[in-house]
């Protein structure tokens, strides 16, 4: 008896769910993998790596592997940098605009140029700026919310276009965990000396400041011709932060000169320290992926004591 097609089908794609169900139908043969730590290819069925023992389905490794998969396959560390620097940015503005009102760029010419899109002192503090050390003792967040709030859209856009100059080049060196590490220690380092001498801070230029120093670091005598173009460009820029510094208070706004030195001094200090190079054995892609976790769970807790404090005040 001739049947039509679309019943043919229904009958076929039936026969398939029951043999899927008495286990009668055909299995494809399971693949091979690659260990997420060391990259060994083990079994398909394995749980473990038989050669450094990282768990396969559970771990930071394999919690890594899961996390690249949702970020960009160059340089995640330095995107998401920027991703959660322009989200503050945007939130704190809308913050801006909540309590005070639209601001319209105060001034003239240039004066009116850095006032554009500016963040009031008041939401500034209550998002993490850094203040003088003691409070920063008592809430030490700060320390690290400071280093990705920004006070005006000049002031984002000139660090995240330097950040994107430099960061992806620093974190190919380190790898995406340990180069996280070094961006929010270095910030931190700034700010931990500006803090000393009594400053409310934010930017990330101190961050910027320490990338420049391990960059330093690294090139100093180096009679590769990457790593000679690398350190002129740091010099030029270097060059033009100290022209800024220098020039009348007020035509670039308040700069935290104080935030760059201790942002430089320490990331000179940990391209002194820290291998060049992204990790080569199970040991160090375990210390790097435990050095890159807790460096973003500080972050997500500071971020958890700001949500926290902006709750509470508005309560």
């Amino acid at each position: 008896m001739d049947i039509s097609p679309r019943l043919r089908w229904k009958l076929d794609r039936f026969k398939e769910q029951m043999s899927g169900l008495i286990g009668g139908g055909a299995k494809e043969n399971p693949r091979p993998k690659l260990c997420p730590a060391c990259g060994t290819l083990v079994g398909a069925t394995a749980t473990k790596c038989h050669q450094c023992g990282a768990s396969l389905t559970f771990g930071m490794a394999a919690a890594s592997r899961s996390l690249g998969r949702l970020l960009p396959t160059t340089s995640p560390a330095t995107y998401g940098i920027l991703t959660l620097s322009c989200l503050l940015y945007g939130v704190s503005l809308l913050a801006t605009i909540r309590t005070t009102g639209f601001q319209a760029p105060a001034g003239g010419g240039f004066s009116a140029l850095m006032s554009l899109g500016a963040i009031s002192g008041k939401v500034l503090q209550e998002f993490g700026a850094s203040l003088p050390l003691p409070y920063n003792l008592q809430q030490p967040w700060r320390l690290v919310m400071a280093v990705f709030l920004h006070g005006s859209l000049l002031h984002i856009a000139f660090n995240m276009w330097v950040l994107m100059d430099f960061g992806p080049q620093v974190e190919e060196m380190y790898g995406s965990a340990r180069y996280l590490f070094i961006y929010v220690a270095t910030g931190v380092g700034g700010y931990v000396l500006s803090s000393l001498f009594g400053h409310f801070a934010i930017g990330g230029s101190g961050a910027i400041l320490g990338l420049c120093g391990v960059i330093i670091a690294v090139t100093a005598g180096s009679r590769s011709i990457g790593h000679q173009m690398l350190r002129a460009q740091v010099v030029r820029l270097l060059i033009y932060i100290l022209v800024i510094a220098i020039l009348p208070i007020g035509l670039f706004g308040n700069i935290d000169n104080l935030a760059h030195i201790g942002g430089f001094a320490s990331g000179f200090a940990l391209g002194k320290i820290m291998v060049d190079r992204t990790p080569s054995s199970p040991e160090e892609w375990k210390r790097a992926n435990l050095l890159g976790w807790a460096t973003a769970l500080v972050i997500a807790a500071s971020l958890g004591m700001v949500a926290f404090g902006v709750l509470r005040a508005s309560s």
